[in-house]
C-alpha cells in the first residue's frame, strides 16, 4: 500500500535522515602552498614575503610549491603554485624544476626579457613559497636590468633555435617524401576526413586497464612509448588522421580549459557539407593532467547517464615534443547554455524548477552510486567543484553535470597516493564548511560526497530564487549574492560561512506555497553545518520525485472535483 501528499513526505523525510557509514582508510597527506595571481611582497633585507592571502592542497603528492618573482623597473610581484616538476613552467629552466627538494624557498635567477625574474622551489613544509629568501639580498639583483639580460637570452636560444630548425626541416621533408602521405583535400577549409576507424572502441588488454576510448593524434605512440594508457584510456595507432572538426567560436573559458562550439563533419555527398555541432574543450599542453583526468572520467562507461554530459571523443593535437600540442574533448554541445546562463535569461515555473533539480540530483546520485543503473557495481566519484556554471541545460526540465576536471573516483581498493590530490579544491563560493575551514575527514569517503550535497544546495537555492512560485521573482544573482564580491576568496568565505554561519536567505514568503517550503527545507538539509546531518543525492532524489507525485495527484484530483461539478 502507498502514500501520497504531505503524510507520504513526512516519512520520506524521517527514512532519509539516515547516512551510509564507510569505514575509514588511512589518512592522506599533500603540499600545502600558497596560491596567488601575481601579489605585491612585502621585503625585508634579503628575504620577502608573498603577501599572498589565499593556500591550496596540491592536487598531487609529487607537485611541489613554486615563486616567481618578477621586478621591472621599481615594481616587484610575485606569482605562487604548486606545480609538478615533470611539467614545463614557461620562462623557466625545465631541469631546474626538478632540482627543487628544500624546504626553504631559494630564489634562483631566470633570463627575463623585461626587467629581473628568480624562481624558487620547495617541499615538505607548509606554505613554504610565502617566504623567499635572496642569497644576494634583494636590491642586490634589483640593479640588474633588461639590457644585462639580453645577451645571456640570446646566447642561451640560439642553439635550442637550430635544433628546432633542423627538426623542422627533417620532419617536412620526412612528411613529402612518405609515400603514404595522402592528397590534397578537396575542401580547404575542412580537417582531413574521418577514416572508418573513428570512435572505434579497442577490445585489447591496456597494462591492467581494459580497453577504452580510441584518441587520434599526430604520432601518438611517441608519447606513450610503453603503450601504457592514463587510467582506462587507450591511445589508437591504427590511424593518424584527426576527426573532421573546425572550431568557431570560444563559448566558455575556465582554469584549465577553453571550450568551443564546433563543426563535426559527418559527409560531403554531393558537394554539400553535413554537420553536427559539438563542443569541443582544449586544453594547453601544461594541463595534461587535467584532461587525463577528466577523459578517464568520462570515458567510463559505467558513468553514461542521462543526466551527465555526452562524451563523444578525445584526442591528442600536435607532436609530442610541440609546447603548443594541444588536448581535446569532444562533447555533445547544448545549446540552452549553462545554468547561471538560463537563469539570468529566464525565469523557471513550479514544475520546471522541481523537473530540473530532479535532474540534477539524479546526475549527482549516479555519479556517488556504488551501482550502475542495472544493479552492476561501479566506483563512485566525487565531482568537487559542483556550481550552476557546471551545469548545463538540455532543455526546460532536463540538465546535464560537466565539468571533471577536478572528480575523484571514490575507490576504496586504491593506496594513499592515489588520493593525494583531495584538498581544498574547487570555487570558494560554492565550498563547504570544512572545505574552507581544510578539516575534511580525508579518511571517510562519504565526506567528498558530502562536499558536493553543499554545492548542490547552493545551485538549488539559486534556482528556487527565479521560480515565480515565490511571488516577485527578483534578478539572477549566484548564492550569496552581494554578500561577497563577484569572485570572492577563500578568506572571505571563510569568515562568512564559519565564522558568521551564513547561508543565501529564504524569505518567509517563498515557503507559503506548499510545494516550496518542502524544497526549501530539503536545501537547508543538504546545506547543513555538520556534514554527517546532510542529505544524500539519492534522499533527494526521492524528495523530488515525492514532490512531483504529489502535484500529479493534485492536478488529477482538480480535475475529477471539475468534472463532477460540470455534470
Amino acid at each position: 500500500m502507498t502514500r501520497s501528499g504531505p503524510a507520504a513526505l513526512t516519512a520520506l523525510v524521517a527514512a532519509c535522515g539516515l547516512l551510509v557509514v564507510v569505514e575509514p582508510f588511512s589518512s592522506l597527506t599533500a603540499n600545502v602552498c600558497k596560491w596567488c595571481l601575481p601579489s605585491t611582497p612585502v621585503c625585508t633585507n634579503n628575504v620577502c614575503l608573498s603577501n599572498c592571502n589565499l593556500s591550496s592542497y596540491c592536487s598531487f603528492t609529487e607537485e611541489i610549491c613554486i615563486a616567481i618573482w618578477r621586478k621591472i623597473n621599481e615594481t616587484m610581484t610575485v606569482h605562487t603554485m604548486c606545480r609538478h616538476p615533470n611539467v614545463p613552467l614557461e620562462g623557466v629552466n625545465p631541469r631546474l624544476l626538478l632540482n627543487f627538494t628544500s624546504t626553504e624557498c631559494h630564489m634562483l635567477p631566470q633570463p627575463a626579457d623585461e626587467g629581473v625574474m628568480m624562481v624558487c622551489g620547495c617541499q615538505g613544509e607548509q606554505e613554504c613559497n610565502d617566504k623567499l629568501i635572496f642569497d644576494k639580498g634583494v636590491n642586490g639583483y634589483s640593479r640588474l636590468h633588461s639590457k644585462d639580460v639580453i645577451p645571456v637570452v640570446i646566447v642561451s636560444l640560439v642553439p635550442l633555435l637550430l635544433v628546432a630548425m633542423v627538426a623542422t626541416a627533417a620532419f617536412y621533408s620526412y612528411r613529402m617524401r612518405r609515400p603514404d602521405k595522402p592528397g590534397p583535400s578537396s575542401r580547404s577549409d575542412w580537417p582531413t576526413k574521418r577514416s572508418p576507424e573513428l570512435y572505434q572502441v579497442l577490445d585489447h588488454p591496456c597494462g591492467e586497464a581494459g580497453g577504452g576510448v580510441v584518441i587520434l593524434g599526430v604520432e601518438p605512440m611517441n608519447s606513450n612509448p610503453k603503450g601504457r594508457c592514463p587510467n582506462n584510456i587507450t591511445i589508437s595507432n591504427r590511424s593518424a588522421e584527426l576527426l573532421p572538426i573546425k572550431l568557431e567560436d570560444v563559448v566558455g573559458k575556465g582554469r584549465f580549459a577553453e571550450v568551443w562550439r564546433a563543426r563535426l563533419l559527418q559527409s560531403d555527398k554531393g558537394g554539400v557539407d553535413d554537420y553536427e555541432t559539438v563542443a569541443v574543450k582544449v586544453f594547453p599542453n601544461v594541463e595534461y593532467a587535467s584532461w587525463r583526468n577528466e577523459c578517464s572520467i568520462l570515458s567510463d562507461p559505467t558513468l553514461q547517464h542521462e543526466n551527465l554530459v555526452q562524451f563523444l571523443a578525445a584526442e591528442e593535437r600536435g607532436l609530442s615534443s610541440d609546447a603548443l600540442r594541444t588536448y581535446w574533448l569532444v562533447l555533445a554541445h547544448y545549446s540552452l547554455g549553462n545554468m547561471q546562463e538560463y537563469l539570468t535569461a529566464n525565469t523557471l515555473s513550479w514544475d520546471e524548477l522541481v523537473a530540473l533539480a530532479s535532474s540534477i540530483a539524479n546526475g549527482l546520485a549516479h555519479l556517488h552510486s556504488e551501482t550502475q543503473l542495472n544493479g552492476a557495481p561501479k566506483v563512485p566519484v566525487a565531482h568537487r567543484d559542483l556550481k550552476s556554471s557546471n551545469i548545463l541545460v538540455k532543455d526546460r526540465k532536463q540538465c546535464v553535470l560537466c565539468d571533471f576536471g577536478l572528480a575523484l573516483r571514490l575507490d576504496i581498493s586504491l593506496t594513499v597516493d592515489d588520493y593525494a590530490n583531495s584538498g581544498q579544491v574547487g570555487t570558494a563560493r560554492y565550498m563547504a564548511p570544512e572545505v574552507l575551514e581544510s578539516r575534511v575527514n580525508l579518511e571517510d569517503l562519504e565526506a567528498f560526497k558530502q562536499m558536493d550535497i553543499y554545492s548542490m544546495a547552493l545551485v538549488l537555492w539559486e534556482m528556487a530564487s527565479r521560480c515565480d512560485a515565490i511571488g516577485e521573482v527578483k534578478a539572477y544573482q549566484p548564492a550569496f549574492g552581494s554578500m561577497v564580491c563577484e569572485q570572492p576568496c577563500v578568506d572571505s568565505m571563510r569568515d562568512l560561512v564559519l565564522r558568521d554561519r551564513g547561508r543565501p536567505d529564504i524569505p518567509s514568503a517563498w515557503t507559503q506555497h506548499q510545494g516550496m517550503s518542502v524544497f526549501c527545507s530539503t536545501v537547508t538539509e543538504c546545506w547543513d553545518h555538520d556534514p554527517e546531518a546532510r542529505l544524500t543525492a539519492h534522499c533527494v532524489v526521492e524528495r523530488f520525485n515525492a514532490m512531483q507525485h504529489t502535484e500529479e495527484e493534485a492536478v488529477l484530483e482538480d480535475g475529477g472535483e471539475g468534472g463532477e461539478r460540470r455534470e
